[in-house]
């Protein structure tokens, strides 16, 4: 892991500070923020029109890393969950209505490859969080740049060496509840590109009956500079995953013992009895090239492959799948002058194909028993899009930008033993949308500014939801289709002490998607009618006090390799992010019931998360870690909530170089943390509208873990 003795300067829930600053040569003064992608403007935040949140590699550093929900989760608006081991759930300012796994309705990039599926769907876990260097959520609808989704954006990136420099990296972590986790990297920078190479093993035996799981990635990333206008980069990963599903429970099962694995009845066996679970292999690998014709024109074109096997046994079925994916984005840029006035133009297009042999066989214990479906799937899905960004006088800029999106569905029956037929065909073309987006900015004054935007959006439903895991097919679910109303302000006070982003949105969607759980553990979705979806999001950051440092000193901890020493920043830094969400259904009735009017399933009303930072000079640090979340309805009738909950963490150690016995180039990390410090019960993930009363899905209780990284500059 690199060494940071100035992190604390990092850790911000909004991070200002993630990477160093980029020139804006349409602005006067140059605040020491971070440029963001946000919608393709590479702007400084605080003239991006739009709600985003980064979290940094120092972030990540702050919490254990075996998941990526505590960082996470620092960003106001977006909840990550972990249903079971490494079962991730993502919610980016709205609920989790149509998501009982894995991440829907919010488009990911990595490395600027699209690392969402043709089919709608993306796997976070295939990732390792020490991997990660950067992490930026744009919420709302995103279409105009990003595609089909009304959730959001997740754009990731992987760690970066620095330039002339080159490291030989390890670490190891032990924890509680059989924890153990290796990483090895090996990196080297120039002026002209950089390389590295990086492998993470982690296994755990789990809180729960089965709920074990063992992971081991192996990352790639190199870029070249062959001359002054070109870049190549090139980007791979494989992971093999495995891991066991415990299954959810009634609240009786939970409260006399929250370690129990789903049990099994008299008709029906339990997750434990069918080995449930979730094994795949999965191999990516995407290349990009840039080249910049002129000062005004430039080009972005990434292409990528990828392919999986997957295995999934559960109550009834046992799924095999294999699949292959493909596809590419390129992107144009031009920069010109109007009326003396800077206008950014953005242009392009992506386009993803993907292809799914499914096979169901009878779960017979976790081996495959009869076939009862054989499936094959494609999904094709693409769109074009254009954006403009023009300064106005006054500080304004004003961003206008619209995208034309399509997807076809292709399932092809080839077995069908439920059933006895020959066989047949579904073909399912979801009708055109364009998606505007226009937003205007205001800089009140160089440190703050405000915006406002309006901006719509459509997310078809998946691949998992139109073919669910029983293989039978929704032919009538429809996509969902929103508009977002959004204020925002942002910026510095107190001699840029303190920082501050706050948010205000109103998102109204149709043709809402909710999910529902039968005896089976199948999942089932429906189309429940209109919700409204308003909340109020806050980030604040400030220095308690702090030692003089610098500029090579807060550029170097703003980069992925070594901190100075001897000098600063050192202090303590307090920081938090609160969420408040009114989420109510509209017209909404199902099964002879009228939920218009209700909360919505799954959401919280209020989310907070807060903390501390402090480093002193003799390299200690403690960075403790407050999470709250309130009572949550788990029906749509909403006569059954989860508990609220609060949960405290903290992690501290000693990280410095050993330049003390004579080993400058000896970097050093050593940890130790706890979390669900005070053992509080509570469920995490859990399932909406669930058959049989079984909701919960309990969190791990008190847990320890301690560690060390190292590494050595050549």
């Amino acid at each position: 892991m690199p060494y940071r003795y100035a992190a604390p300067l990092l850790l911000l829930p909004v991070s200002l500070f993630a990477q160093t600053p980029a020139p804006d040569t349409t602005s006067a003064v140059r605040l020491p923020e971070a440029t963001v992608t946000g919608y393709g403007q590479q702007l400084p935040l605080r003239r991006t029109a739009a709600a985003v949140g980064v979290v940094d590699a120092a972030t990540f550093e702050r919490f254990p890393q075996n998941a990526l929900t505590q960082a996470v989760n620092t960003l106001p608006g977006v909840r990550l969950e972990e249903r079971a081991t490494a079962s991730y759930r993502l919610s980016v300012r709205g609920s989790t209505l149509r998501s009982p796994f894995g991440v829907r309705n919010v488009k990911v990039y990595y490395e600027g490859i699209p690392f969402t599926e043709a089919s709608g769907s993306t796997a976070l876990n295939l990732l390792d969080p020490s991997q990660i260097g950067r992490l930026e959520v744009i919420k709302g609808p995103t279409a105009s740049v990003y595609g089909a989704g009304t959730g959001g954006a997740v754009l990731l990136e992987n760690r970066r060496p620095v330039a002339g420099q080159t490291r030989v990296q390890a670490g190891f972590t032990a924890g509680s509840y059989g924890l153990r986790r290796s990483t090895v990297a090996v990196e080297s920078g120039t002026a002209t590109g950089y390389f590295r190479a990086q492998y993470a093993r982690q296994t755990l035996d789990g809180y729960r009956e089965q709920s074990s799981l063992r992971r081991d990635v192996l990352v790639l990333d190199g870029e070249l500079r062959p001359t002054e206008k070109s870049t190549l980069s090139v980007h791979a990963l494989y992971t093999d995953l495995d891991y066991d599903i415990p299954g959810s429970l009634t609240r009786a099962q939970f409260e006399a013992n929250p370690r129990q694995a789903r049990p099994g009845t008299a008709t029906a066996p339990g997750t434990v009895e069918q080995q449930a679970g979730y094994a795949t292999r999965t191999a990516l690998l995407g290349a990009t090239y840039e080249y910049r014709f002129t000062d005004q024109l430039s080009s972005r074109t990434t292409v990528y492959g990828t392919g999986s096997n997957i295995a999934t046994p559960f109550l009834v079925d046992l799924e095999r799948n294999t699949l292959l994916g493909g596809g590419g984005r390129t992107v144009l840029n031009y920069r010109t002058t109007l009326a003396g006035r800077t206008l950014r133009l953005q242009g392009g297009a992506e386009l993803q194909n993907g292809f799914e042999s499914s096979r169901n066989y009878q779960n017979r214990g976790g081996t495959p028993g009869t076939l009862r479906y054989d499936d094959e799937i494609r999904a094709v899905t693409g769109f074009g899009f254009a954006q403009a960004d023009y300064e106005l006088p006054a500080g304004f800029l004003l961003t206008a930008g619209a995208s034309y999106n399509r997807l076809r569905y292709r399932i092809n029956r080839l077995t069908d033993a439920v059933t006895p037929s020959a066989g047949f065909q579904y073909e399912r073309t979801f009708q055109p949308e364009v998606s505007p987006r226009v937003a205007l900015l205001k800089e009140l004054t160089p440190q703050i500014s405000a915006y406002a935007n309006v901006s719509s959006g459509f997310s078809p439903p998946t691949e998992e939801e139109i073919r669910t895991s029983d293989a039978s097919l929704n032919r009538d679910l429809q996509a969902e289709r929103g508009t977002s109303y959004e204020v925002g302000t942002r910026g510095k006070l107190l001699n840029n002490q303190v920082t501050f982003d706050v948010a205000a949105y109103d998102f109204r969607l149709r043709e809402t998607i909710v999910s529902r759980t039968d005896a089976q553990g199948t999942q089932l979705f429906a189309n429940s009618g209109t919700t409204r979806q308003r909340g109020i999001e806050a980030a604040l950051s400030g220095w308690l006090w702090q030692t003089a440092s610098d500029a090579a000193a807060v550029a170097s901890a703003n980069t992925a390799g070594p901190a100075p020493t001897a000098a600063g920043p050192y202090g303590l830094r307090l920081w938090a992010s609160y969420a408040y969400n009114h989420y109510r259904f509209g017209r909404y009735e199902s099964g002879g019931n009228d939920f218009s009017g209700n909360r919505l399933t799954g959401t919280a009303p209020h989310t907070l998360s807060a903390g501390f930072d402090f480093s002193e000079r003799l390299g200690f640090y403690l960075s403790p870690t407050l999470n709250h979340q309130a009572r949550l309805p788990l029906n749509d009738a909403n006569t059954v909530e989860a508990a609220g909950y609060w949960t405290f963490a903290a992690r501290g150690g000693w990280r410095r170089t050993a330049a003390a016995v004579g080993l400058d180039r000896l970097e050093l990390d050593i940890f130790a943390g706890v979390e669900n410090a005070t053992d509080r019960r509570y469920s995490l993930g859990n399932d909406l509208n669930a058959f049989g009363n079984r909701y919960f899905q309990p969190a791990p209780g008190r847990n320890y873990y301690g560690g060390v990284q190292a590494g050595w500059r050549l």
